[in-house]
């Protein structure tokens, strides 16, 4: 096993640094998450990045708007252009619109639930949604506010997660995020804080392990 003294890690940084590129420690890939069983199903003309919206309607989805960007970046910290990105997550009530959520809270017909963006020539990606509600996954198991991702780009392997908010206490008793190793915790867990539109705005970068 490599060890990283202190040494290597400021020669690393500043090699990245030099080529303009973000430091992205061995290890750093961010890790699998399960798909759920809500990955949507139904057809859409409207997967743009702006899941407040449905074309031709006049009301947006009910919620708070949060906005989420990012980068799509390789191991070495290299931007990935063109990976497909795929988000969605429950409505602001907890409920996907998904004929297998059975969940008695209202579906939501002003908000667009699923988004497909591709990452521009700097790996970057970013979107506009409402927050989302828990619900229960079963009896004794509440699952916290999260969005789901997955991200597909030729010569890396396809990535499935999931995005955490911090200081949300569901956090701290979710199966599915606390089976994760605490480091790895971390690099799902954002923070948000006001943007410049006003509204909430977090960054998730995405690291892909490729292929060879």
């Amino acid at each position: 096993m490599t060890r990283w003294t202190r040494r290597a890690l400021l020669r690393a940084g500043l090699l990245a640094a030099a080529a303009g590129l973000p430091l992205v420690a061995r290890g750093g890939y961010t890790p699998t998450q399960s798909e759920g069983p809500f990955f949507p199903a139904n057809p859409q003309d409207d997967t743009d990045a702006d899941l407040t919206r449905i074309d031709g309607h006049d009301q947006r989805a009910a919620g708070e708007i949060i906005v989420v960007s990012g980068r799509v970046l390789d191991g070495d910290g290299v931007p990935v252009q063109d990976a497909l990105v795929d988000v969605w997550h429950a409505n602001s009530s907890g409920r996907y619109n998904h004929p297998a959520d059975r969940s008695a809270a209202p579906l939501d017909p002003h908000f667009q639930g699923w988004g497909q963006l591709v990452t521009g020539t700097d790996g970057g990606y970013r979107f506009r949604t409402i927050m989302p509600g828990a619900y229960a996954a079963s009896r004794d198991w509440q699952r916290p506010p999260h969005i789901h991702f997955k991200v597909r780009r030729t010569g890396f392997e396809e990535l499935t997660t999931q995005m955490y908010f911090e200081a949300e206490p569901l956090n701290e008793t979710d199966r599915i995020l606390q089976a994760l190793p605490a480091a790895d915790r971390e690099k799902v867990v954002v923070s948000f804080s006001p943007g410049r539109d006003g509204h909430p705005a977090g960054r998730f970068d995405l690291i892909l392990r490729d292929t060879e």
